[in-house]
């Protein structure tokens, strides 16, 4: 585990809910009317981010539906970090053409993943021989590696490459079923020996420390989290404090060091929690990112996350 969080592999950076399509399976209710950042709120963000990023991932929400903003964001990354970190651009692919492309590899997107080819996003697919012409046209290459996974495939700038992939009940959305629209729709996963904590996306490595897994944060809209879900109370707030000093602050906090092991199960037991009474617990919530939810409402503060005064569990 790190010391000092200037220097971040990785960042998840959903800066946008907006989006043209309204999926099911959607765990952070992104739609039409899906919340946005200001401006202003976006600008400040980027100037708390870490003093030096691997990779940045943009995601959403549908990132294009939010274009103006997208490329602001752009202008102001290239400004801070100029070509030392690899910028990822997420999209369901519906609003891309020649011309968005041509702007955002012009703005330093070396990375296009279609996130989109399943069956919860309206186009299921339809248009992957479509968007592979126009990446190909453009001298985009083919990775059928998907850098999210392979650690010494995305940490390296290459040349600007694109991918397609979709929601797995198994891989990518796990715990993220048991939010938004997923719980609304009542098609979240329920299984309670799934533990998307020990998984990409989940907390395993935030705080660094994990060989074949990268230090990966995530920030939804503002909110710091140490996974793509988020913990039921954010870390702090990018927009008025830098992301290292968040990070430095609850690194020694042995709730976040066991998520940091990818093992949730294990957050209480400094003060009392078991590990059997988790695992109880996951069982009668059916999830284990509810459990997760359950263990911050009840046993801790949510200003300092310093435990509260509770009577141990049987």
């Amino acid at each position: 585990m790190m010391n000092r969080f200037d220097h971040i592999e990785s960042v998840y950076w959903v800066f946008t809910q907006l989006c043209n399509d309204q999926c099911d399976h959607c765990y952070n209710l992104s739609g039409p009317r899906g919340a946005r950042l200001q401006d202003e709120e976006v600008l400040q963000i980027i100037d708390n981010l870490p003093q030096k990023m691997d990779r940045l991932i943009l995601s959403g929400g549908e990132p294009l539906a939010e274009r103006k903003q997208l490329f602001l964001l752009l202008d102001r990354v290239a400004e801070r970090y100029g070509s030392s970190t690899q910028i990822m651009l997420q999209t369901n692919g519906d609003l891309m053409t020649g011309q968005i492309l041509d702007t955002l590899l012009e703005k330093g997107v070396s990375r296009i993943d279609i996130a989109s080819i399943d069956r919860y996003h309206k186009h299921a697919g339809k248009r992957i021989d479509q968007l592979k012409e126009l990446f190909l046209s453009r001298g985009m290459t083919d990775d059928n590696t998907s850098p999210l996974i392979e650690k010494d495939t995305y940490l390296h700038k290459q040349s600007a490459s694109f991918g397609f992939w979709g929601a797995t009940e198994d891989m990518w959305l796990g715990g993220n079923w048991a939010r938004g629209r997923a719980m609304e729709k009542d098609i979240w996963k329920k299984d309670p020996e799934h533990n998307f904590c020990n998984i990409l996306s989940g907390a395993i490595g935030f705080l660094g420390g994990v060989d074949d897994i990268p230090q990966e944060i995530s920030i939804q809209l503002w909110r710091i989290n140490p996974c793509c879900p988020g913990t039921r109370f954010p870390l702090g707030d990018a927009r008025t404090e830098k992301v290292a000093d968040v990070l430095e602050r609850i690194a020694s906090n042995p709730v976040f060091q066991r998520l940091n092991e990818g093992d949730p199960w294990k957050m209480g037991e400094s003060f009392g929690i078991s590990e059997a009474y988790a695992h109880e617990r996951t069982r009668a919530l059916k999830n284990v990112c509810l459990w997760c939810d359950e263990f911050f409402e009840t046993y801790l503060n949510p200003a300092d996350f310093i435990p509260l005064q509770v009577i141990q569990p049987a």
